[in-house]
């Protein structure tokens, strides 16, 4: 687990790096079949990352990868789920709350993620039998030093629970559904702070106890969620389906996620 958590933190900065470089330059905006955009930031963080992970052998599930078939896809056991570049509006908007999300996926379970922010040079890690830590990386962070750069990392939850029941809301994809979810809340505990942002950063700050729950009652992925769920878990955090209440799987046949709770348990 460690090896592969190293090669994947590698290869998260790495992809980082190409995307930084997109960043700040001008770029050109595609709208995909669903709707969604895509840039070439995108495109070359899926290229690298494929190629830093396949030494695994192990199969790779990617936003911008061939979508496979769930009858080819179902066989696998463990698999790497990855979203190159997760919150490409906010990347478009320029306002530097994007993530690059690597997450091994076993039996349905995460067991290992990583959640990369390049412009701030923030790294989320999480994984089976090792826990949940964040770390500020050097972007130039060569391969070799990964096992440097992660001697620094700080345990999660890294903050004490907020004074005030906090609630994470997305930057970009509020609902009616989100405001009902919050207005109970504000009920049961008083006042409430709300702190927004956008990605797989959200899960990360539940990761890292600045707040106590984040509901999403909107459309995402199974990409846009498996390596935050990871971070979340083993920082003790519950991420469970809205309704059913179980933990959220991966690899289903439609891999639209349901709606979903990341809600801290201490």
């Amino acid at each position: 687990m460690q090896n592969l958590l190293h090669l994947s933190v590698a290869a998260a900065v790495e992809a980082g790096k190409q995307i930084l470089e997109v960043y700040r330059q001008d770029f050109s905006v595609e709208i995909k079949s669903d709707n969604s955009p895509l840039t070439i930031a995108d495109k070359k963080s899926h290229e690298v990352i494929k190629a830093a992970l396949a030494p695994t052998g192990l199969p790779l599930l990617s936003e911008e990868g061939k979508q496979l078939a769930y009858d080819e896809r179902n066989k696998w056991e463990t698999f790497w789920l990855v979203d190159p570049l997760d919150g490409t509006k906010e990347f478009i908007k320029k306002n530097g709350e994007f993530t690059v999300n690597i997450a091994l996926i076993k039996n349905g379970a995460p067991v290992l993620g990583v959640v990369y922010v390049p412009v701030t040079g923030v790294l989320y890690y999480g994984a089976e039998g090792i826990g949940s830590f964040s770390v500020l990386v050097n972007n130039e962070l060569p391969l070799g030093d990964v096992e440097a750069a992660l001697a620094s990392a700080v345990a999660l939850p890294a903050n004490g629970q907020p004074a005030v029941y906090t609630i994470v809301a997305s930057r970009s994809h509020n609902t009616p559904e989100t405001d009902v979810f919050i207005e109970e809340k504000r009920k049961e505990h008083g006042t409430v702070e709300l702190v927004s942002s956008g990605s797989s950063i959200k899960l990360c700050l539940v990761a890292e106890g600045k707040a106590q729950v984040y509901p999403r009652l909107a459309p995402t992925m199974e990409w846009d969620t498996a390596a935050g769920h990871a971070v979340a878990k083993f920082s003790g955090c519950a991420v469970y389906n809205y309704e059913s209440k179980q933990e959220m799987v991966y690899n289903k046949e439609n891999l639209l996620n349901p709606w979903f709770v990341v809600e801290r348990l201490n």
